[in-house]
């Protein structure tokens, strides 16, 4: 079995600057260019030498006579491999602090709720922020053991998802290099919304014998960045209802009760709210106005906040038609802004 020898500091940077300027320039490069492209400050004799040492070792060859040095297949190797790793790094790094600010979220919205029904004496909710634009920025493919897979995906705005995967068949490295290589050449970048069958059929024909597999991941990628789909809706406040004769003298306390607990007309609520033209303002349904059938003889006042670029969410606030929509609507709006002086604090 062949020994990859360990490279140095020195050699790594040299042998970065070489591919790096390989692949922008298609010019084989000369250590006299590599002294301008590193910051290792060494003379053009010392830059040789140590080409001659890469060459030796078999990361770089001389195309033809008195000409510079361009990468081999072991070079182009050990660049995608730094590169990969790199990634992989960034993105655990990434999803770390991310769950960790979305831990500290959780709390920082399940309070506002409580501090907005204690304020307000009515019933309240807040969804958990999702992110509306949804444009891929990295994926990673890394074997968890020899049965599973773990696909990472990252989108604009640095929120992080990810999915075990178990594929038919055990992936060698390479099968692995090609299918991240494949991925991200093909999606960095991309709106979901611009992912299609025809992009799927296109990416499951180029991944040859991984075809099953790519599939898998499309499917994955699908599930994971849905928008919506991780959505938490959190409540405080529903027995407020009874305060009110109007509802607690009717079956529209009990069934704003229920959908408080069920929380899948919420979810409706919110997707109403998001769905608006007018979402970046404080939106009131009255009655009938809104499309939630269990809160017909309240009102409802709803907000969207925003917390970094793309990443929305809703506040909402359910009382009788008579509330103090003054002092609800300040309410809101006081909140909003709260939450975004809180969330921009910890960056």
């Amino acid at each position: 079995m062949e020994v990859i020898q360990e490279l140095n500091e020195r050699k790594t940077k040299i042998l970065h600057s070489i591919i790096k300027n390989y692949l922008e320039t298609g010019e084989p490069v000369g250590s006299r260019t590599i002294s301008k492209y590193t910051d290792l400050n060494l003379s053009s004799a010392t830059i040789r030498n140590e080409m001659a040492d890469l060459e030796e070792l078999g990361y770089i060859m001389q195309p033809h006579t008195s000409a510079g040095r361009i990468p081999s297949d072991k070079g182009y190797r050990w660049y995608v491999d730094m590169l990969m790793s790199r990634k992989e790094q960034e993105v655990t790094e990434m999803r770390e602090q991310m769950l960790e600010k979305a831990d500290k979220m959780e709390q920082l919205l399940k309070q506002a709720a409580k501090v907005l029904a204690n304020n307000t004496n009515y019933a309240t909710m807040v969804s958990s922020p999702v992110y509306n634009r949804n444009k891929l920025k990295f994926i990673q493919l890394s074997q968890v053991d020899k049965d599973q897979l773990i696909v990472v995906i990252v989108m604009e705005g640095n929120i992080v998802k990810n999915q075990i995967l178990t594929p038919e068949e055990p992936l060698t490295n390479e099968e692995l290099l090609k299918m991240n290589m494949l991925l991200n050449t093909t999606l960095n970048g991309m709106p979901i919304e611009e992912i299609n069958l025809g992009l799927v059929a296109k990416l499951k024909e180029q991944a040859g014998t991984c075809a099953s597999l790519m599939s898998e991941v499309m499917d994955a990628v699908a599930s994971v960045i849905k928008p919506g789909d991780s959505m938490e809706i959190y409540t405080s406040g529903a027995t407020n209802i009874f305060k009110y004769p109007e509802l607690r003298d009717t079956q529209s306390a009990q069934e704003i009760i229920s959908a408080f607990e069920e929380k899948q007309q919420l979810a409706a609520l919110v997707s109403q709210t998001m769905a608006s033209s007018e979402n970046k303002g404080i939106q009131v349904y009255i009655g009938d106005e809104s499309k939630v059938e269990n809160m017909k003889d309240c009102s409802v006042v709803t907000a969207t906040y925003e917390l970094g670029e793309g990443m929305q969410g809703t506040i909402g606030i359910i009382g009788p038609k008579r509330m103090d929509y003054e002092h609800v609507m300040k309410t809101l709006k006081t909140l909003m802004t709260e939450l975004d002086e809180i969330y921009h604090r910890g960056d």
